[in-house]
């Protein structure tokens, strides 16, 4: 088992090397990172560990801030002095919170914790842990976009898009309160970048955001109509042949 610390602390650190490998002595400690920027650079030029102890504050700002830029795939114990943090830390991979001072009890439970969550996914479903965090990772999809408009680039946060659609020949994003940017990526391209959970593409021409949909009609022919909360050129209507699959995506919530 490879087991990376991430702590700015050397001596709570040095401290928290001893309890691994007291604990599991087959395990191996081959980085302790002291702060924000060190960890993205290692993890973004290392194989992922098996496991992560970190701390949440860090000598260059939150640990969180990793998660920015890094996708994590496998689980994460974080060890901190504060306990205000707990909701953010179940966000990010985090599969137990130990409050400082911890004991060697208590680092004992956090190690039986993974690998009970470990056997427990590779019993159940064929897969294991980080197979688990990474879907959950990528399904997370792109934060947001860099646009060009009026002789400026724009970011436009994912969550603020209402819909995607083709204009003549280039994709556009609407934006909630209808603000429109063509964007040049295709629209096979940008749907891979989004999350399938937040995002549908209901045909050739539009990708909506599930927190755009105001209502689903049924329409002639058992085609069903969706309207959004912000209006489109042209109506919106689902086959019957995807009506299923449709309404399967707007119940997984």
């Amino acid at each position: 088992m490879n087991v990376i610390i991430i702590e700015d602390e050397v001596k709570a650190a040095r401290s928290l090397e001893n309890l691994i490998m007291k604990l599991r002595p087959s395990a191996r400690v081959p980085a302790k990172l002291q702060s924000v920027e060190a960890a993205i650079d290692w993890l973004s030029s290392h194989e992922m560990p098996d496991l992560i102890f970190m701390d949440i504050q860090l000598s260059d700002g939150l640990s969180f801030d990793i998660f920015k830029t890094v996708t994590v795939t496998c689980p994460v114990v974080f060890c901190t002095a504060y306990g205000e943090y707990a909701l953010d830390a179940i966000k990010a991979n985090g599969v137990d919170y130990l409050l400082k001072p911890f004991s060697e009890e208590d680092l004992k439970a956090a190690f039986e914790k993974v690998e009970n969550f470990r056997n427990f996914f590779q019993q159940h479903s064929g897969s294991n842990l980080e197979d688990l965090i990474r879907k959950i990772s990528v399904d997370e999809g792109k934060k947001s976009f860099l646009v060009f408009k009026n002789n400026k680039y724009v970011t436009v946060q994912t969550d603020q898009i209402a819909y995607i659609y083709i204009k003549y020949t280039s994709p556009s994003i609407v934006t909630f309160k209808g603000e429109e940017y063509t964007i040049t990526q295709s629209l096979d391209q940008v749907q891979n970048q989004l999350s399938a959970r937040q995002f549908y593409r209901l045909n050739r021409q539009y990708l909506i955001n599930f927190s755009a949909v105001r209502e689903v009609e049924h329409y002639f022919a058992r085609k069903l109509l969706v309207n959004l909360h912000v209006a489109t050129p042209e109506k919106l209507l689902i086959g019957k042949e995807k009506t299923a699959a449709f309404l399967q995506w707007l119940e997984e919530r």
